[in-house]
C-alpha cells in the first residue's frame, strides 16, 4: 500500500543529498538564469510564424488584388478573418500575433488616390514579423508605383497593450527547458547508477515501494521547478522588462512536466544495461526536444517536415501551452496541450513503475 509518511521520508534524505551537490543545484537553478541572461542580452528579436491572419473590410477588387499579391510570395500563407470579428482578440485566441487589415472602401480611395493605411499587427521582437512588414511594404509600393501616386500606406500595430519582445518567449521556452533537463538527466543517471551498484537491491530489503521511491523524486523536481521558474521570471521581467502573464494556469504544467520526465528518465536509465548507455539514450530522447520543442527558437519558423517532428515530442506541448498561458491569454489551446501532456506523463510513469525492478533476474 502507497504510504505517505516513507515517500516523503525518502524525499527529505534525496533531498538532503541533492543540496550538498553543487552540480545538481547549479543545473537546476542557476543555468537556467545564466541562458536567460545570455539570449536576453544577444537577440533583439525572434520567432514569428509563417500564418498572416487577413481581415478584409473592403468588397473591391484592389482589395483582392492586394491580398493576391500579398499570397504570391512562399514566404507566408494567408487565413481570412471574417469581418465581423474583433482582430486583436481573434489573434489572441489563435495565438498569433501576425495579421493584416485593409480597411473599407480599399478599392474607392486607391482608385481616386486618397491616403489609406493598411494596419500590420505583429511582434516587435519577431524575426517573421519583420519579414511580414516587409512583405506588406514591398506590396504597398507596387501598388503605389502601378496607381502613379504613393497612396497607400502602413500602420504598425500590435496585438498588445504593451509590445512584445524577445525575452517573453523565451521564458517559457527556458521554464520548458527547466522542466526537461533537470529531472531527465538527474534521474537516468541515479536510476542507472543505482541499478548497477545494487542500490535497488539494497531498498528492496526496506518497507520502501518503488511506485513511493519514484514520487518523492518527482516531488523534489517539481519543488525545483516551482524554485526555478520563480528565478527565471524575476529575472527577465527585472532585468529584461519581460511581459508576462503570471496565473494559475501555469502551476498544471509545472506539475505535469517533472512528471513526465522524472519517468521518462526513470524509465531509460534502469531500461539500460550500463549509467553510460544510459547517458547516450537520454541524450538521444533529450537533445531533439531541447533544439526542436521551441526552447530556443520558435517551431513555426522551422521547415514543415522540423514542425512536424516538433508535434510529436512532449516538450513541445509543455512550452505551447506554458506560451499560450503566460503571453497569449489562450486557455482553450493551453488546456489541449495540457491535456496531451497529461497522458504522455500517466503513460509513461505506469511504464516505468511496472518496468522497474528492485533487483536482476
Amino acid at each position: 500500500m502507497f504510504s505517505i509518511r516513507r515517500t516523503l521520508a525518502d524525499l527529505s534524505v534525496f533531498g538532503k543529498g541533492y543540496i550538498r551537490s553543487r552540480v545538481g543545484a547549479f543545473f537546476t537553478l542557476v543555468f537556467p538564469v545564466i541562458l536567460i541572461l545570455l539570449f536576453g542580452a544577444i537577440f533583439s528579436g525572434g520567432g514569428g510564424a509563417s500564418t498572416v491572419y487577413v481581415q478584409n473590410h473592403d468588397t473591391g477588387l484592389a482589395s483582392v488584388k492586394f491580398i493576391d499579391a500579398m499570397n504570391s510570395t512562399t514566404a507566408i500563407t494567408l487565413v481570412s478573418v471574417p469581418p465581423a470579428d474583433n482582430f486583436s482578440q481573434y489573434l489572441l485566441s489563435q495565438s498569433a500575433s501576425d495579421g493584416i487589415i485593409i480597411p473599407a472602401n480599399f478599392t474607392a480611395d486607391y482608385t481616386l488616390h486618397e491616403p489609406i493605411d493598411v494596419t500590420v499587427y505583429g511582434n516587435p521582437a519577431s524575426t517573421t514579423s519583420a519579414i511580414v512588414s516587409q512583405i506588406t511594404a514591398s506590396v504597398v509600393n507596387s501598388f503605389n508605383l502601378y496607381g502613379g501616386a504613393p497612396v497607400l500606406g502602413i500602420k504598425p500595430m500590435t496585438i498588445a497593450s504593451s509590445s512584445y519582445k524577445y525575452i517573453d518567449f523565451l521564458i517559457p521556452g527556458l521554464i520548458g527547458f527547466a522542466v526537461l533537463m533537470s529531472p531527465m538527466f538527474a534521474l537516468v543517471n541515479i536510476s542507472s547508477t543505482y541499478k548497477r551498484d545494487k542500490v535497488f537491491k539494497a531498498l528492496s530489503l526496506t518497507p520502501l515501494t518503488k511506485t513511493e521511491w519514484l514520487v518523492s523524486k518527482i516531488l523534489w523536481y517539481v519543488v525545483m521547478t516551482l524554485i526555478s521558474f520563480c528565478l527565471m521570471v524575476a529575472t527577465g521581467v527585472l532585468l529584461f522588462g519581460a511581459h508576462v502573464t503570471l496565473t494559475l494556469g501555469i502551476v498544471p504544467f509545472l506539475l505535469a512536466g517533472p512528471l513526465l520526465f522524472v519517468s521518462l528518465g526513470m524509465l531509460v536509465g534502469t531500461s539500460s544495461n550500463t549509467p553510460e548507455s544510459a547517458a547516450v539514450v537520454g541524450n538521444l530522447i533529450t537533445f531533439p526536444m531541447m533544439f526542436l520543442s521551441g526552447t530556443f527558437f520558435p517551431v513555426d519558423a522551422m521547415p514543415a517536415y522540423l514542425q512536424t517532428i516538433a508535434h510529436v515530442l512532449p516538450l513541445y506541448y509543455v512550452i505551447e501551452g506554458l506560451t499560450n498561458v503566460m503571453i497569449y491569454g489562450n486557455y482553450g489551446a493551453a488546456l489541449v496541450d495540457l491535456g496531451v501532456v497529461v497522458v504522455i506523463a500517466v503513460i509513461i510513469f505506469g511504464l516505468a513503475v511496472r518496468l522497474f525492478k528492485w533487483r536482476e533476474d
